[in-house]
């Protein structure tokens, strides 16, 4: 790889990550009192599904520990939003669904945030933003793809 191809790639990456951290903190002060990025991120997840999975796949589709998703689960569980279950077959395993307390908590933080994000898409301009999305979505496929 050439000197300018490593500038690009690190010039990218930074702007990325440094985009990743800003919306994140953004993002989470304005999701409603008590959650959680990660906490909405499953909700969203499971919502747009609309079926049960269990936690391994979660924490496989996030990218994330069993312990780490497991950690997250539990804290949804607790206020109400998650229903977790045994798998009848196979008592080891569980499977998780979003509860309707959990639609409406997710349905609350779209709510809170939508706003936030329209205001930058707005700013940048739909046209812009439209054009940066099959980059953006070739650069995840291809880091997804391990």
């Amino acid at each position: 790889m050439s000197q300018q191809t490593d500038s690009l790639a690190v010039a990218l990456f930074s702007e990325i990550f440094t985009i990743d951290q800003l919306a994140h903190n953004r993002l989470s002060k304005a999701l409603p009192k008590g959650m959680e990025m990660s906490q909405f991120s499953v909700l969203n997840h499971l919502a747009r599904l609309n079926e049960e999975r269990t936690p391994a796949q979660l924490a496989q589709a996030f990218h994330l520990t069993r312990g780490a998703m497991s950690n997250t689960l539990s804290k949804l569980e607790w206020a109400g939003h998650v229903h977790i279950r045994p798998d009848w077959d196979d008592a080891r395993r569980k499977f998780v669904s979003i509860s309707p307390s959990g639609r409406a908590a997710r349905e609350a933080a779209i709510a809170a945030v939508s706003p936030i994000i329209a205001d930058v898409v707005a700013e940048i301009g739909p046209e812009r933003v439209r054009a940066a999305l099959p980059v953006l979505r070739e650069l995840r496929e291809r880091l997804g793809a391990e």
